[in-house]
């Protein structure tokens, strides 16, 4: 089978990698497409996250549909020619935090994409069959890429808790803050502002639902939002950036008693925080490890209300154009909002 494989900072090669047998339990899957995650990019552009350095050659890859092709031993309820969107987490369900529902803390997790735990960016894998998830008829493999983020942006509306009217502000405006955009517009969120530097961005975030759209090179975000809401600033900011002082802008940006929920993945291992800003204004402050149980919710919403969603996906192109994509996603060129990668 074709792999594309990360074999150093900035470079994929595409090898031939053999096709095991499913295991018992284990769906055998025909990856169809795969999203690009900005984990991805940092993997790709940065040599990993803090606290998960790449080790390379390795598989990147977590936002995958595709089609079940084998059954291992013991699996009941799916056949050859079914269609999946495929969970990348694997998870224990013994440890204190699987039983007490945080599976996505789970003390043994395991999630493909990561140093030694090969992603998607393969033509075949296999999977126990509780991470396959049925696909309505109507879905397609390429939107069908966009469940797993659109699950952590799920996720992090149960912290966010958007009453009807409230307003919020998303600092990033790529596929994290451009869900969370659409979310939140669905919540019932009143005034939202985006903040994002790339000018197709800003674009997008209006598409998908922002009301403005501020360019923090052009003015500054916290005195224009600070202006625009009387001084007293929004109900709840989003982080989707984790880039120069977006954290302390949020701080900055978020009422008294509001809420500052965490999305980005900071590529620094220490964070500067303006700690007596968040004291005095008594903020909460939320910090969003993936989802948990939010992905069927998330294949439900795709179904029902694509027109809020697909728009993002810019670009879908072919496995043997991986190095072009992403060498274009780092530069934001083209116009690239969410890429996606076909393997078929």
């Amino acid at each position: 089978m074709r792999i594309a494989e990360l074999s150093e900072s900035h470079r994929f090669q595409l090898v031939d990698g053999p096709i095991r047998e499913p295991g018992p339990g284990e769906v055998q899957v025909r990856v169809d497409s795969v999203g690009i995650c900005g984990s991805d990019l940092h993997y790709f552009a940065e040599g990993g996250i803090p606290g998960a350095p790449c080790v390379y050659p390795m598989v990147i890859g977590h936002e995958p549909a595709g089609e079940i092709v084998r059954t291992g031993p013991g699996v009941t309820g799916w056949s050859p020619g079914d269609r999946a969107a495929l969970e990348p987490a694997h998870y224990c369900y013994h440890c204190e935090f699987c039983i007490t529902g945080h599976h996505n803390v789970c003390e043994n997790i395991r999630f493909l994409s990561t140093p030694g735990e090969p992603g998607f960016f393969r033509e075949f894998v296999n999977l126990p069959a509780a991470n396959a998830l049925p696909l309505p008829p109507t879905l397609g493999f390429r939107e069908a890429t966009l469940f797993e983020p659109l699950a952590v942006i799920l996720h992090s509306m149960k912290f966010a808790a958007i009453a009807p009217g409230e307003s919020a502000v998303v600092f990033g405006a790529g596929p994290i803050g451009l869900l969370t955009i659409a979310m939140l517009k669905m919540a019932g969120c009143g005034r939202l502002w985006a903040v994002e530097p790339v000018a197709h961005r800003r674009d997008l975030a209006r598409l998908l639902g922002a009301d403005e759209a501020v360019d923090p090179h052009a003015a500054d975000p916290v005195a224009e939002i600070l202006r625009d809401t009387g001084r007293r600033g929004v109900d709840v900011s989003f982080d989707c950036a984790g880039r120069d002082d977006t954290i302390n802008q949020c701080i900055h940006l978020t009422r008294s008693a509001g809420r500052v929920v965490l999305t980005a993945i900071f590529p620094e291992p220490r964070v500067p925080v303006e700690f007596h800003v968040v004291r005095r204004k008594e903020l909460v402050m939320y910090n969003v490890r993936r989802s948990s149980h939010e992905s069927e919710t998330a294949i439900e919403l795709l179904h029902r209300y694509p027109e809020r969603f697909v728009p993002m996906i810019t670009h879908v192109r072919p496995l043997e154009e991986i190095q072009r994509v992403f060498d274009t996603l780092e530069r934001y060129a083209d116009g690239i909002g969410k890429p996606v990668i076909s393997l078929r």
